[in-house]
Order: structure tokens, then sequence, then C-alpha cells
């Protein structure tokens, strides 16, 4: 960074040097602080960043999607390396540092990290196994995170795919442990050494109640790592926690808006081994205050169990639902109320009874309550419903433990500005662009009455947690349902007439700034589309979307084929033939003639002279400038793109320096001059070649690409023939922009691509769609005329020479990688 900043700022003072001192004097100084303002933020938003790259350097060899150049490490290596060696492992991507513990501020003591076997004598793994009495809240407020760990150990299953039990500080030990997390459709495997943070010798968060315990302590530990620091483990929801451990989805319910059936939804979580906590409202002004119930505010209880209890009175008998939790502090924090510990209630229920549910009345922070007293006294609970990959076991043992299992669906997507992030419902003419998917429901739940299905539908949005060290916060999301008829399910996407005239069935509760949103319905077999956006069009995120159902359901993306042609009103009618006529063919042959020369061939510096003349009009306004003002700023009045991707010092200097150099001698040596009455060709007699500004008009790249798409012997250079043929492509493609140009201005809406391509035959999908966006797209969400046309060169190009290797006409085409290299590269 430091080399590149000293040679811009050399190159660019010496060009100002020769430029003059007296036309420059006013113009140096805005250069050199405009550069160093750039370098100044591009190396504080470097600094940023690296943390979270470093730590996005973690997941392990089940991790996919990071890239071929990230470091994996890999438990087994690492721990035969270190047994090798004789040495105790020290993770170099989550130092003992600081930094791997607050990314906003330096703690306010001297925070000591230590091994398990220098807090205590005997360290152990585990204690007479793991129950949710070994995990202890410390100083970070994770209780989220505790709660969804007591929950976690409810279940040996999902609690030994988390948590590999072949670990020890006795066999084998290395210093090194890990952890299995899952992280947006993937089980990642995190890797961390045994170094806590302590203070005065005791652990600072999560721990046992067991001193020699670390289990617990290690799995927040690799927790933090994969999120970037332990610091950005505070505030969060159970949801959020139960979902890494499981590969489930989350829903909540506001008790106090409770559904008449929730009793019923519990109990089907229970049955399918659903991970439950639930709390209470937090007092502004009081953290964790202990409501007179024994009760905490603001604090994150487990549900360990949901069930019918039998009770026997002296007048009546039946079943009352109950409810048992636990506060993760562990201690004699308990509800003091009907049913909590010893009180008299207890004398109702049969010895056999309280032997099924394991009933003691320890002071360890678990309790029961009336489901009718849960109502009352909490103010929300939250469900993670296990998705049917959630257990390392087979699942034929699932079943025999007499538990159920969700159907599951999940497709990944991404929001792209200008191109897939259309916005909610509100905007309309852009929410069609948004991607879409139907999900099919053929069979009702079994005891459904009305023969309806269960769905719950969840929109995830990824890698926002760990990376709010770079102060970036959650997007805010939310989705809708729409039924579809036989009809609608021929277009492919719907578009926006169908959103005009058709009501959703089914929206989420809320758009909310959440990791997640997600809601449950119950919807009569048949197809339906859902929809998932952010609020405001225009917002860059990737997400998930999952659906879970009682019954079978079938989902797929609701997107066009990728493809060239299709029917006839598939392309955009009243377009004119391109073709000349032959006396236009004759003055195109003239044109051709006076451009190549004695070889009758035309390179991609002659075609840009070409074009650049050509068509000047169409390529965007070219950015004008104010007079300097009194105040040392000067304004800008842009009516295009012009100058933005010139991609040289040359046009950078052109763009700042432009105001200074009206009527000097060194107007046109950066540009600054008007370009319109230049002649088409300048001859250098040296060369006896035309001489090409590169800096104006259109890009190099898009130049050779057009020669290449019909260069056939790869000479980089095009006949006659193929020289027509071209013009005839640029001319279809420039009739097709100009329909959705509608103020002239020499860009689209990057919305408009996929109607534009559509109208020039091509078909395609959000994922190509996107591609093209972050590749050709302004920061504003525009495509240029010359990006356009890059845009249909590449695809008709690359299906170009995809068909000539798609010999049955089966979509499938082989490629050796030297063939493939050869044929892309050129293109």
């Amino acid at each position: 960074m430091d080399e590149l900043k000293g040679f811009l700022r050399q190159a660019g003072q010496e060009f100002l040097n020769a430029a003059g001192d007296a036309a420059m004097g006013a113009a140096k100084e805005v250069v050199g602080s405009v550069i160093n303002e750039i370098f100044v933020k591009k190396e504080a938003e470097t600094k940023r960043v690296l943390p979270s790259i470093k730590n996005m350097r973690v997941l392990g060899e089940t991790n996919a999607g990071l890239g071929h150049n990230v470091d994996v490490q890999d438990y087994e290596s690492l721990l035969n390396g270190c047994l090798a060696s004789g040495s105790l492992f020290e993770d170099p991507l989550f130092p003992a540092s600081n930094e791997s513990l607050m990314f906003s501020r330096r703690p306010d003591r001297h925070i000591e990290w230590l091994r398990p076997h220098e807090i205590v004598e005997d360290p152990q793994f585990f204690v007479e196994g793991f129950s949710r009495f070994d995990v202890q809240q410390g100083e970070l407020g994770d209780c989220w995170l505790l709660a969804a760990t007591a929950n976690l150990t409810q279940e040996s299953n999902l609690f030994f795919r988390v948590i590999p039990p072949e670990q020890s500080f006795q066999e084998n030990y290395a210093g090194i442990f890990h952890f299995r997390f899952w992280q947006y459709g993937k089980w990642v495997d995190v890797i961390i050494d045994d170094r806590l943070p302590t203070y005065r010798g005791e652990l600072l968060y999560m721990h046992s109640a067991e001193k020699n315990e670390f289990w617990s302590a290690l799995l927040e530990k690799a927790y933090a790592k994969l999120h970037g620091s332990y610091e950005a483990l505070k505030g969060g929801t159970t949801c959020e926690a139960m979902e890494d451990f499981t590969g489930g989805v989350s829903e909540w319910y506001d008790l106090k808006e409770a559904p008449d059936n929730l009793f019923t939804i519990l109990q089907k979580g229970a049955e399918r081994s659903s991970m439950m906590g639930c709390s209470i409202e937090a007092d502004p002004n009081v953290l964790e205050a202990e409501t007179p119930q024994g009760l905490i505010r603001g604090h994150a209880y487990s549900i360990t169990k949901v069930c019918l209890i039998d009770i026997v009175t002296p007048n009546r008998q039946g079943k009352i639902p109950m409810i048992r939790m636990r506060n993760p502090w562990g201690n004699e924090a308990e509800w003091n109320g009907p049913w909590s510990d010893s009180s008299p209630e207890w004398r109702y229920i049969p010895e056999e009874q309280k032997t099924e549910i394991g009933l003691t009345f320890d002071r360890d922070g678990e309790f029961w309550m009336s489901f009718q007293d849960f109502l009352n006294y909490f103010d929300r609970v939250e469900i993670c419903n296990l998705s049917p990959d959630s257990f390392s076991q087979k699942s034929d043992d699932y079943q025999q433990n007499g538990k159920r299992k969700w159907e599951m669906s999940m497709y990944e997507g991404e929001w792209t500005p200008g191109v897939t992030a259309g916005g909610c419902r509100n905007f309309l003419e852009t929410f069609w662009h948004n991607p879409q998917y139907i999900i099919t429901l053929v069979d009702p739940d079994e005891e459904d009455e009305e023969g309806h299905c269960t769905v719950i539908v969840a929109l995830m949005q990824k890698n926002r947690r760990s990376k709010r060290n770079m102060g970036m916060e959650c997007l805010t999301i939310g989705f809708a349902i729409y039924s579809l008829t036989d009809h609608d399910l021929q277009n492919r996407p719907q578009g926006i007439n169908f959103f005009k005239y058709k009501s959703s069935v089914g929206r989420s509760p809320h758009f909310i700034n959440t990791r997640e949103v997600c809601a449950r319905f119950k919807l009569p077999p048949g197809h339906y589309l859902i929809v998932p956006s952010t609020f405001d069009p225009n917002e860059e995120g990737e997400f998930i979307i999952r659906v879970f159902s009682e019954t079978k359901n079938n989902m797929e993306e609701n997107d066009d084929h990728v493809g060239y042609g299709g029917h006839a009103d598939d392309v955009v009618p009243a377009i004119p033939s391109p073709r000349p006529t032959d006396p236009q063919k004759d003055s195109l042959r003239r044109l051709f003639d006076s451009i190549a020369g004695k070889d009758q061939e035309v390179d991609w510096m002659e075609l840009k002279l070409i074009l650049d003349h050509s068509m000047k009009d169409d390529l965007p306004k070219a950015i004008e400038y104010s007079r300097f003002q009194a105040n040392n700023a000067f304004e800008t009045q842009a009516a295009g793109m012009g100058g933005e991707d010139s991609g040289n010092a040359c046009g950078l200097l052109a763009l700042i320096c432009g105001p200074f150099l009206k009527g000097t001698p060194f107007e046109n040596q950066l540009g600054a001059g008007d370009q319109s009455s230049k002649p088409l060709i300048e001859n250098n007699p040296t060369i006896n070649r035309p001489i090409v500004d590169e800096t104006h008009g259109f890009s190099k790249d898009v130049c050779r690409s057009m020669v290449a798409m019909l260069d056939a012997d790869k000479s980089g250079k095009l006949g006659f023939e193929e020289f027509e043929a071209l013009l005839s492509d640029i001319a279809k493609w420039k009739a097709i922009f100009k329909q959705y140009d509608t103020d002239n201005s020499g860009r689209i809406s990057g919305f408009q691509l996929r109607e534009a391509l559509k109208s020039a035959g091509y078909h395609l999908n959000n994922r190509v769609l996107n591609a093209l966006g972050h590749r050709y797209g302004s920061r504003d969400g525009k495509i240029a005329f010359d990006d356009f046309l890059m845009c249909a060169v590449k695809i008709k190009t690359y299906i170009e020479i995809f068909k000539e290797r798609d010999a049955e006409k089966n979509e499938t085409a082989t490629f050796t990688l030297e063939e493939w290299i050869e044929r892309t590269i050129y293109s």
C-alpha cells in the first residue's frame, strides 16, 4: 500500500510539474489532497476488513464457498503435527490477544490467557458425562448462547455432532480442539487452541459448575472465533445459536398474542426434538432485573420439557399442560410461584408420574410452571425446528426413539443492486425482479382436520454477525407468499402484472433487521410462490431460504432457462432487420476499405475508431464541470458515467484537473477539450497507423471482444463479411437499447437488463444476471450502452462456444482444460 501510494504521488507530482506551476498551482493542492484522502480511506477500510478476512479463514475441511486461496485448517493434520513435534498448538488465526476479545475497545483490566492445566491440576473435557448444568454464565452478555447450549445437552446425537467426543486432556493431548457449527447450509469445522481468557486465575466467560471441566468454555471460544471475537457474541437470540448448533429453522412467538394452538406447536416441537427457549422483556432501567416471582428480565431461559401431566385431586382428575425451564445461571434464581420446587401443588401428582418426568427439587436453576403461568409471566418463546440432517446418526435410530422429522427444502440466493434487489411490495416496479421460488405441497398433515399443510418459511441473511467489526449491520428483510394456478406456472419468472393483480396469501410477520425472519402457515395443498426481499430496493446481500413442512414438499427456483431463442413472442417485435440494403452495403464497403488498408481486415483499434465516431451520441454523456468556486470547491453536473471507468492515471487527472485547464496549452494533453471536432483518423507519418485514444469512447476490451466474437481463424482481425455481420448485431442491439433508454442518457437501469437481453433473444436466470450486474453495472445500478453491448457480446460468444461442443443437444459440453482456456481467454 505504501509503495503504491508513493508511486502515484510521485507520478502525479511529476505530471503536474511538467504541466507548469503557473497553470497548475491550484490543481496541485487539490490533486494531492484528493489522492491522500483516497488512500487514507482505503487504509482505514483495509484495517477494518483484514481482521474479518483473517477470521473467515478458520473454517475447516467441511466448509465450502470461501474460495480456493483460503487457508483451511485441518484438525487431524494439525494435531498429528503437534504430537510429532511435542509442541502445544497455538492458533495463528485466533491469537491469545485483545483483538480476539473485543473489536470496539480495549479490556478494562489485564486478561491472562491460560491453558486448562495452568488453571487446575486435573483438567477434563467431560466430568461424568455432560448435562445442562455444565453451562454457567460468565461476564460476557451471551446468555442467549448459554440457553442454546443447555438445550443442546438434551439430545446426545445433536451434542456430539457439535462437540466431537473423542477429545481429551489426557490421550493425544496437544492443546488443540475442534467443534462443528452449521453456517448457512453447510457444516464447518472450527479449530482452536485451549488458551482461555482468565482474570486472577478464574475463567472470565462461560464455564462449568465443575472447576476442572472445560468443554463448555472451549465451545464458547470456538463460537467466538467463528464470528471474529468474543465481543461479537454480545447480544443475540437463542434462535440464532440453536440454528448454528443444529442446522434447524427457528420461529418465535409473542406470548401476549400467542396462537390458540401454541401448546400443540410446542408439543409437536418436542416430538421432533426441537430446541426451545423463552424470555421476559428487559427492564430498560435495570440489567437482568429479578421479578418478585424469581424470574429474570432480559434473560434467556431454555425450555427442557413440554408435556401433559396427570393430576389427581380429591374432587377430580385429569391432565394439566406443563413446561419445564432452566435459568442458564444454574443457581437459586428460580420461579417461586405455583409448581415451583417443593410447592404444595406437587402433592396432587402421582409418584410414578414424578419419576417419569424426572422431577427434582435442587436449587439448580431448573423449575416447572403451568402453561397458563408461562403465558402470563413470559413474553417470548423461540423454537428451533430440526432439519433432517441435524443428526449425525442414522435416521433409523432417530425414528426408533419415537421422534418425527420435518421435511425440508433449501435454496441460496443473493440480492444484487440494480438487478435482483427489488425491495418489498411497496416498490411494485422493481419488486418482481427479486428472486422467486415455487413450493408444491401435495399431502396435508396427518392430523389436520381441515386437510391443510403446516409450512414454516425461514429467510436468513448471511455473514452479518462476523462483519460487525466492519460496521455491517443486518438488512431489513422479509418475504411474501402467493398462490399459483396451473396457468401461472408457465411464467418464469412472474412479471409485474402478476403482482399488480394478485394478493399474497401469507407473508413474514415483519420486515425486520435480524439475521432471520420466519413464520408458520397453514396452507391447502397446491403451488405457491415465495418472494424474499429487503425492505428497500438496491440493498446488497446474500441469503438462504428454507421451507419446512410436516409432509413432503417440492421447491424450485422460478427463473428463466438459460439459452438463446425460443418462441417468437419472447422477442420484442417491431425491431427492423439490421441487414443493410445494397446502397447501404456499398457505403459500408467504402468505409471498410478506407479503414482496413492493404490487408483488407479490421483489428480492434480500427473498429474502435469506427464505433467511437459513428456512435458517439449513444455513449453515456460525459461529466461536465462548473467553474472553480470561491470556497475552493467545485461542483459537478453528472449527466452520465463518463470518466468513471477510464482506467488510467491520465483519465483520473483529467477528471480532477479539468476545470483548471480550460484555455491553457495543456487542455488537449489531458483530453479536457472538446473531442467532437477531432477527425476520425489521425495518421502518424512514422508508422502510418491510426492513433487511437483509448481513454474515450468504447473501451478496448469491448472492441477486442467484438472482434473475437466473429474472428473464426483467431487472427485478431475481421474480414468484410465478419465486419458486416458484427455491425448487423450492433445495429440490432442498439435498437433494443434505445427502446429502454427512454431519457437518452446512454444508460439503462440494471433492472431492465433481463428484458433488454430477452428482446435480443437471450434467456438468462438470476445467477447470470447477478454476475453481469456485478461485472458491468455502475454504483447506481445502471448499465451503459457500451457495457450493454459487452453483455450481449459475451453471452452470444459463450453460448456459441458451448453449442459447438453440445453435439447431442442435451445441454452438456465437454472441454479439456487446455481447450476451455484457449476458447475463453481469447473471447
